[in-house]
């Protein structure tokens, strides 16, 4: 034999230890590695890391094999890779149905094992006996199989383990929002078994998801059938989640050791070298001792304290673990790794000198590496006195495998065997380089050739839709639709993947199917969409922000692609919109708000754009890789038609209707108004009126004085909810249907529903009991005029906010399903036709609606008509006349596939663009529509055409052509109101809450202080949207806008996360009070004027104005044309100025006291917006914990924080600053709460500066504040300042008894003069001043004489 290399005689030493401390243990029959000698049971992340050794030790003999041998050694080595991966896919593979439940529930409950029987792969404890939810194990699994795999070695053999595994990646896609219990598996750290969001899974899973994306799992040999796909957005929403957690790693774990693993390797996760930095320096600074480092702050586990007869801790015992936690010698592997990895050669040396003297000799001389260190039982005195000092003994498992197999990595790396490169061939290492700009390309497509020619005129010349082809553009929808086919496997009962959502990154590629290429639109331009997409001027700027996200989130190979398609509904009044003209020039210059973009065609880009092939789309399983799959082709073959096709749409009047003389137009005149809840005229801002809430609510039920006699039980309020599809109103005394709330109640006026009700009844003049009691069409005679008096207003008026109004009063008396047709005609002299004449009239109705939904054209539907009462023809019927002159675009020209009731449950249904319906008439309308595709009649054709018997045109039809007719001519007020009664939820909901909440956020909705809900965890779309409607009660507009507010948070978070800097809780319905508020200042209107202002903004102003009120900044509004506001910035070096309000400017005089007057209030509204938005100073929950931990408890508004907090958290514990938040927001008035946070900043300054040793008992945080404003006001009164004129003049003691409704002179909230809310915080007048004396007089601990520091920051 011939002598050894030097190296590899090193390299036998090394394979004998591998061999001996971790081969050895391997199960022959599974592969998998027990936990130790007792115990057989086998984890996925030990198992993995285990394994690693073994890995990285092949391929240093795979250098060097000069001998048989050698290679020899380094195959058996690999089999035993292989041999264990595929040991635990075959124990998830037995899983299999856990995988495809998963999908679905994201239960703890159905996630895949955390551990398995290593003799025989099967579960060990039940579902529930165990934390299982582990994202970041199947994570690691994945990752380490992809490295593998592309360093070459062949782990998965069959196509039906590729969708096992395609579907893995599905488990873990959403890893950003499900909470699991983490590298630990213990969750929330008192080990009681609740699951929270650790940094660790998200990053773990990021890397996954990255690392698989495009890997072919056969390697080398494999074909398009094997390739795994990723959607990229998945993988960005991981990678912003941990970006605003670190170092954070969950709620109740404010730091832990385990993110080690994340921002080096194996994950390499994090793309932002400052990030990296941050987290490693928090970790070594607060959790490294002389033994390794602590997992995290207060970890009780095999500690001497620790009760180990129990598996949770008691939360006030944590505050004993402090100091004594443990030390894992495992982390200074990930450190030398770490440092390898950044080839720092100093600090690797540093770490392996470190690790070396706390390493256990064996018998025969080799190192092992221990589970951890404790302090012993009778040192833990000495080590709570000095942190640090006392000698620790080896607790748990020696070796330990998952620590002794990264330390023989490091030495392999240190010695040379091993470059970086080979243990991350995939190269994740570089993520945290700098990478060259991107240069986004942007393609506009028009619809016709008109379209094109319009934008020609303006010197932009683009292609249409047409002449784009072989590409074929589509929308979003199409290319999620298509997503659904990836990973499915009937054999494995798998059936892809679940989620509809398809980002920005992923539209912004091409596609290759077969021979043919597409291009797909950004969702966020999918017209079924939300009303915010019927304002063009919002879509340009969401369009301007995801160019600008494309930039920084873009990581693929070749630029990103959007395209735009410009369609006929995009214009307004047949013009192209200048803001589209601007954004459009703006583009060809080459620059939009400092990104790249090149503007072209679609042709140009090929070379240069991401192309995905869809490959998956094949029938793979029935043998015929190369076609595609019948369902897909089906899908594409409806679908490619219709996508784009023109649609135009007319607006319809009812003709032949006489106009009869209006008197009673004034009837239903402020019905909308009425329900109305945002509150802006009392000062102290969030506090309800006289009537709150939950009384209002109450006193809309009282049923009505005819209704008395049934004498039926009481209702319950929240048993009659609004429906979210046509559900029969809950029947009362088994007799009348009521909806909830019949009559609105106005907060600020209680003026009680009955006289309301009265007086309109003594309007009508007429008797009311016949109209509530229709409880069958068939039994109801329609002879009440009332109603027919509305229905008939309603045909005649032009004014859409007048048909708001009667639509309003109809669904309050009588239900969303009430049936109209056949109201409102005057053909009723003969009863027995009535029916009859109600059916042909119903019919047409409906065809009207069709139209409008399908934007078709009346005068077709002979096709499928004529059926049934044919000889009734000759009735004059109400005919439709298409007005060609106004053919402005309907909103949702795709959202109602068929009008009838049912299909209202379908209302936001994004696939029904047209979705076959069932009726013969809807039918015989979209062929009509289609055939006379963009002709306008213009002269009143006779609507020929029976439907079906017995159509009903219900109040939900009409409020649906309402709210078109509404977004088309931009009554953003009527809309939000039509919407909300329609019951309308934004699509993105769901997924906007999340957003925030996962950014750790926590979102409240309703007006505080007696209806907010707090939303703490991610709840399905309809929950939410129940919720936000329980929360205003009968309030429309306002439920409606807040859903509106809430994705304009998350747009905002997304993009902007530094507006959102020391906010924990975002209180959507005080921000709601504060937009009008703040407009009513500016505008200087009064309050029911401003709301109604608010909301009337567009929504691409709405937006704005949330933005200046985010960012603090100054603004003005200035009237555009048809009274709708635009939000200007002022752009001015003083601090405020007055704003320049387009409604009339004051002048002379009035001008000169405005602009003093706005000097003025600039303190108040600071703090009141501060205290709305819920911001405090920079670490003042930390700092508030300091203060707790020296007196006995802090109060708030009855609320009392309780010093054994301190013992339960840590001060940076996100759990604690969660519930100082939660006393703070028991307080109404936002400026109030801010004067508390600043009372509590001068505690704070107290214990910082050491003043004295404890501040005693409960500290009523409130009584500081009451006392500075004692002490202000007696100072007023010596300086005769300007609260003389208020709070200042009236004697002592009778402050109190000022205004019973809690009001002073001034207006200000809590019995606080306004004077002392608009008082700048520093100078000797300021509130901090007053504070620091009240704090000195309040506490009896403060010494009352001799010399002290005072400093006042």
């Amino acid at each position: 034999m011939r002598s050894r290399s030097n190296s590899g005689v090193r390299l036998d030493y090394y394979q004998r230890i591998v061999h001996r401390l971790i081969l050895a243990h391997q199960e022959p029959v599974t592969g998998l590695f027990p936990a130790s000698n007792v115990n057989s049971h086998a984890w996925i992340r030990d198992n993995v890391y285990c394994i690693l050794a073994v890995w990285g030790l092949s391929m240093a003999y795979k250098k060097i094999a000069d001998q048989d041998e050698d290679r020899a050694k380094c195959y058996e080595l690999e089999q035993s890779c292989v041999k264990l991966m595929r040991g635990l896919l075959m124990a998830m593979m037995n899983q299999k149905d856990k995988v495809e439940k998963f999908k679905m529930t994201q239960s703890p409950f159905d996630s895949l094992h955390a551990k398995y029987s290593s003799k025989n792969g099967l579960p060990v404890v039940a579902d529930n006996e165990w934390g299982h939810l582990q994202i970041d194990a199947v994570s690691l699994y994945l990752l380490i199989l992809a490295q593998m795999t592309a360093s070459g070695l062949q782990i998965v053999f069959s196509l039906d383990e590729v969708s096992f595994i395609q579907n893995l990646v599905f488990y873990i896609e959403s890893a950003y929002s499900i909470p699991d219990y983490g590298i630990w598996e213990r969750g929330d750290k008192t080990n009681h078994g609740e699951p929270e969001l650790n940094a660790s899974s998200i990053g773990m899973a990021k890397a996954a998801l990255e690392a698989m994306n495009e890997l072919d799992l056969f390697g080398a040999r494999g074909g398009p059938a094997s390739v795994i796909h990723v959607l990229a957005d998945e993988a960005h929403k991981c990678q912003a989640v941990l970006q605003s957690m670190l170092p954070r790693e969950s709620n109740s774990k404010e730091l832990d050791s385990g993110l080690l693993c994340v921002i080096g390797f194996p994950a390499f996760a994090v793309d932002d070298a400052q990030l990296i930095h941050n987290t490693k320096d928090a970790i070594l600074s607060r959790l490294q001792g002389k033994y390794g480092c602590k997992r995290f702050l207060r970890d009780g586990y095999r500690t001497p304290k620790e009760d180990p007869t129990r598996l949770y801790y008691e939360r006030w015992e944590l505050r004993m673990f402090e100091n004594i936690e443990c030390e894992w010698p495992l982390f200074y592997c990930y450190l030398i790794l770490f440092h390898a990895f950044q080839n720092d050669k100093r600090a690797v040396q540093d770490y392996a000198d470190r690790l070396e003297k706390i390493m256990v000799r064996s018998e025969d001389g080799i190192l092992l590496v221990p589970e951890s260190y404790a302090v012993p039982q009778e040192l833990v005195g000495n080590e709570y006195q000095k942190p640090g000092s006392q000698p620790r003994e080896v607790v748990g498992r020696c070796p330990f495998l998952w620590g002794q197999s990264l330390f023989i990595l490091g030495r392999l790396l240190q010695e040379g065997f091993l470059a970086v490169g080979e243990l991350d061939p995939l190269n994740r290492r570089l993520g945290a380089q700098k990478k060259p700009d991107v240069v986004v390309q942007v393609v506009i497509i028009a619809e016709d050739n008109e379209i094109r020619d319009k934008l020609a005129e303006h010197d932009l010349h683009v292609q249409t839709i047409a002449e784009v082809a072989p590409i074929e553009v589509q929308p979003a929808r199409v290319l999620s639709h298509l997503y659904t086919y990836l990973g499915r496997n009937r054999k494995l009962g798998l059936t892809g993947r679940k989620s509809r959502d398809v980002g920005i990154l992923s539209t912004s590629k091409l596609y290759s199917l077969k021979d043919r290429i597409f291009a797909f639109t950004p969702q966020f331009v999918d017209l079924s969409r939300f009303y915010i997409a019927s304002d063009n001027e919002l879509m340009i700027d969401i369009l301007k922000g995801e160019i600008n996200f494309l930039k920084s989130a873009w990581d693929l190979l070749g630029r990103p692609l959007v395209t735009l398609v410009l369609k006929r509904i995009h214009l307004d009044q047949d013009k192209i919109p200048l803001a589209m003209i601007q954004t459009m020039r703006k583009l060809k210059s080459g620059y939009i708000n400092g990104t790249r973009v090149m503007l072209g065609n679609l042709k140009d880009f090929l070379n240069t754009s991401a192309i995905t092939d869809l490959s998956f789309l094949g029938s793979t399983e029935d043998g015929y890789p190369d076609r595609l799959h019948p369902d897909v082709q089906t899908y594409l073959d409806e679908h490619l038609l219709r996508s784009f096709s023109n649609r135009s749409t007319m607006n319809l009047r009812g003709g032949q209707l006489r106009p009869r003389h209006l008197r009673r137009r004034m009837s239903c005149k402020g019905a909308i108004k009425k329900t109305r809840s945002i509150n802006v005229d009392s000062d102290n801002l969030g506090m309800e009126g006289p009537t709150p809430l939950t009384e209002r609510r109450l006193s809309s039920i009282v049923p009505p004085p005819w209704l008395q006699a049934n004498k039926q039980g009481h209702v319950s309020v929240f048993a009659t909810t609004p429906e979210e599809g046509p559900t029969s109103p809950p029947q009362l005394g088994g007799e009348l249907g009521l909806r909830e709330n019949i009559y609105p109640v106005d907060p600020l006026h209680s003026r009680s529903a009955m006289d309301r009700r009265s007086e309109f009844v003594r309007q009508q003049e007429i008797t009311v009991p016949k109209i509530l009691i229709q409880r069958h069409r068939a039994e109801t005679n329609f002879a009440d005029t009332e109603v027919e008096e509305l229905i008939a207003m309603l045909r005649e008026t032009e004014n859409l906010d007048d048909q708001g109004d009667i639509l309003q009063y109809l669904v309050d008396t009588q239900g969303l399903d009430f049936n109209t047709a056949g109201l409102g005609l005057k053909h009723k002299k003969d009863d027995d036709n009535a029916s009859e004449l109600e059916h042909e009239y119903a019919d047409d109705a409906m065809l009207e609606l069709q139209n409008i939904a399908r934007g078709g054209v009346s005068g077709g539907g002979g096709a499928g008509a004529g059926a049934g009462v044919g000889a009734k023809r000759s009735m004059a019927v109400p005919t439709v006349i298409i007005d060609a002159t106004t053919s402005t675009a309907s909103n949702s020209s795709s959202s109602n596939n068929s009008n009838s009731a049912a299909a209202a449950k379908d209302e936001d249904n994004a696939n029904s663009v047209v979705a076959p319906t069932s009726h013969a008439h809807a039918q015989s309308a979209a062929t009509a529509a289609s055939n006379n595709n963009n002709s306008f009649i213009n002269d009143s054709s006779q609507s020929e055409g029976m439907l079906e018997e017995g159509r009903v045109v219900t109040v939900r039809d009409l409020l649906k052509g309402l709210y078109e007719k509404a977004c088309q001519q931009k009554l953003w007020g009527l809309v939000r109101h039509t919407a909300g009664m329609l019951g309308k939820r934004v699509e993105d909901l769901g997924k906007a809450v999340t957003d925030l909440l996962v950014r750790q956020k926590q979102v409240t909705v309703g007006m505080p202080p007696n209806n907010e809900h707090t939303i703490t965890a991610p709840l399905p779309e309809v929950e939410l949207r129940q919720l936000i409607h329980d929360a205003y009660g009968d309030d429309e507009s306002t439920a409606m806008l807040t859903q509106e507010l809430m994705v304009y948070l998350a747009m905002f978070i997304r993009t902007e996360p530094q507006l959102f800097h020391e906010m924990l809780r975002l209180r959507v319905g005080l921000i709601i009070q504060v937009m009008a508020k703040e407009l009513s200042r500016t505008l200087n209107c009064g309050g029911e004027a401003a709301s109604e202002h608010l909301l009337n903004l567009s929504p691409f102003e709405m937006k704005n104005l949330l933005y200046h009120i985010l960012s603090g900044k100054e603004f003005a509004v200035s009237s555009v044309a048809r009274g709708n506001l635009s939000i200007v910035s002022c752009k001015s070096s003083r601090v405020s100025k007055k704003s320049q309000i387009g409604l009339g400017d004051p002048e002379g005089e009035d001008a000169l006291i405005a602009t003093i007057d706005d000097r003025q209030g600039q303190w108040l509204r600071r703090r009141r917006l501060d205290g709305a938005l819920n911001r405090v100073p920079r670490d003042f929950y930390s700092r508030v914990w300091t203060v707790l931990e020296r007196c006995q408890g802090l109060a708030i508004e009855g609320r009392v924080l309780q010093q054994s907090l301190t013992q339960e958290m840590t001060p940076g514990e996100l759990k604690f600053a969660l519930e100082v938040e939660t006393a703070l927001n028991q307080i109404p008035q936002p400026e109030y709460r801010q004067l508390v946070v600043e009372a509590l900043m001068v505690l704070t300054l107290v214990t910082e500066h050491n003043m004295v040793p404890s501040l005693g008992d409960i500290i009523y945080v409130e009584h500081l504040v009451h006392k500075a404003n004692q002490l202000f006001l007696e100072d007023q009164r010596k300086v005769q300042g300007d609260a003389t004129l208020c709070c200042a003049k009236l004697k002592d003691g009778k402050e109190q008894q000022q205004a019973a409704s809690g009001m002073l002179l001034c207006g200000g909230a809590a019995y606080i003069c306004q004077h002392l809310y608009d008082s700048a915080p520093s100078g000797s007048y300021g509130t901090m001043t007053y504070m620091s004396r009240a704090v000195a007089l309040v506490l009896d601990c403060v010494p009352k004489h001799g010399e002290m520091e005072c400093a006042i920051s």
